[in-house]
């Protein structure tokens, strides 16, 4: 299913006339240049942002998402209460949609039912299947070089902290995103009305919520953050999820082959699509994706004390996972399997920043000569990569147990009432 209306399915929100920037841009370059400072040796030619680019990203911290920001102020309007169940039902059956439906639940369920034109099907289920195949050790590095080292831009922490989530527990948050992520790169589940594709609306949905709350509380600082959840922001969030994982992986032994980076990277730019990041800040390939998040890292605020708040709070979130047996033993090796991940991606100052404590990245020297060969291996044996593809997928969706219990389920996962949800 194709959509033949992608450039308005995508949000806009620029400012005819070009805003102040947010005093967060660039707030500290010689932080930020450190931070940045392993990535820039593996980007190709000259990363650095010009006068446009700079300007061009100041811009972006003012924008939000039209498309989902117009249905939440329907949704506000109409009463949340009446209006969530609404969007449910919409979502799950697009083609009950008739022309008393509201505008904008129409417009934004109609505009993002298909793919865009430049989507192939193939590349994305390609980019799955390598995904699958990384195993547990994909989502290990997903969580520690995406997320912990991503607690050192310090602006976006400021969405977690204002709406309490900071105190809703690194485990729930962690469960959440493995729950989404695994329902992304399941097969299908990207195609329209599965599982990854659902859960993706909703998250969009629930970013416009939280870009309307705080938007609205005096305690947001504008002028020096921007708006909440911006595009700016969105597009660090993508490229976590692309750029990040995928040189991660690549630097601890886990080799990929330029087609199957080639479909990680299509499959993300279509998530990211899909969430509401708009196509001016999506890339089409990884080196085109390093230089991005090189230029976004620049321009994110340095890290403070919520830093060290969210990272100590990821830091024990092992020993919190609900494992069916020597749980104590267990939480404390993947405490300190985690800790020595991160001190390989972020170094000894990027560990200080987070408030961790010094350790040694003994983990990645152990395995990655190990996970090299194997890679080698899967790659040159005919008809061996399907078999572990289905074994190494099935240990993610165990590890799913373990952080979420057997009968346990995310909020995500279904139509919880936003409401409700923000409250909890």
């Amino acid at each position: 299913m194709r959509n033949d209306d992608t450039a308005s399915s995508q949000p806009h929100g620029a400012h005819d006339v070009p805003r102040q920037p947010p005093t967060r841009l660039g707030a500290d370059l010689k932080a930020s240049r450190q931070m940045a400072s392993r990535l820039r040796l593996l980007v190709k030619g000259n990363p650095e942002p010009d006068k446009q680019a700079w300007a061009t990203m100041g811009q972006a911290l003012w924008e939000g998402d039209k498309l989902a920001d117009e249905l939440v102020a329907w949704m506000h309007e109409f009463g949340m209460a009446r209006a969530w169940p609404l969007f449910e039902r919409a979502l799950s059956a697009p083609r009950d949609l008739s022309g008393s439906t509201p505008a904008p639940l129409r417009q934004f369920v109609c505009r993002t039912a298909g793919w865009p034109d430049w989507v192939r099907e193939d590349l994305m289920c390609e980019g799955a299947q390598a995904l699958r195949s990384t195993g547990l050790h994909g989502m290990m590095v997903l969580r520690d070089a995406g997320l912990m080292a991503g607690y050192q831009a310090s602006a976006i922490n400021q969405t977690l902290v204002m709406t309490g989530s900071l105190h809703k527990g690194a485990q729930r948050r962690v469960a959440e995103t493995t729950s989404w992520w695994l329902a992304c790169t399941e097969e299908g589940g990207m195609a329209p009305g599965g599982p990854g594709f659902m859960m993706t609306l909703r998250v969009r949905v629930m970013h416009a919520l939280v870009r309307h709350q705080l938007s609205q509380s005096p305690k947001w600082d504008a002028a020096s953050l921007g708006l909440p959840v911006n595009q700016l922001d969105m597009q660090a969030t993508y490229l976590a999820f692309s750029v990040v994982q995928l040189l991660s992986l690549k630097t601890t032994g886990v080799w990929l082959s330029g087609r199957e980076s080639a479909a990680v990277m299509h499959l993300w730019r279509y998530i990211g699509w899909l969430m509401g990041v708009d196509e001016r800040y999506l890339c089409e390939d990884e080196q085109q994706g390093r230089t991005l998040l090189y230029q976004n890292v620049l321009s994110q605020a340095p890290a403070d004390e919520t830093s060290v708040m969210l990272g100590q709070a990821l830091m024990d979130e092992p020993l919190q996972r609900l494992y069916p047996n020597m749980a104590g033993l267990r939480g404390r090796f993947n405490k300190a399997r985690h800790l020595s991940l991160v001190r390989w991606f972020v170094g000894a100052k990027g560990m200080r920043a987070l408030g961790l404590p010094a350790t040694l990245p003994w983990y990645p020297l152990l395995v990655g000569g190990p996970f090299l060969l194997r890679s080698l291996v899967l790659h040159a044996v005919p008809g061996l990569m399907p078999v572990w593809r289905r074994w190494a997928g099935q240990r993610q969706r165990d590890y799913l147990k373990v952080l979420m219990g057997a009968h346990g389920s995310p909020h995500l996962t279904g139509g919880a009432h936003p409401a409700k949800r923000q409250a909890s």
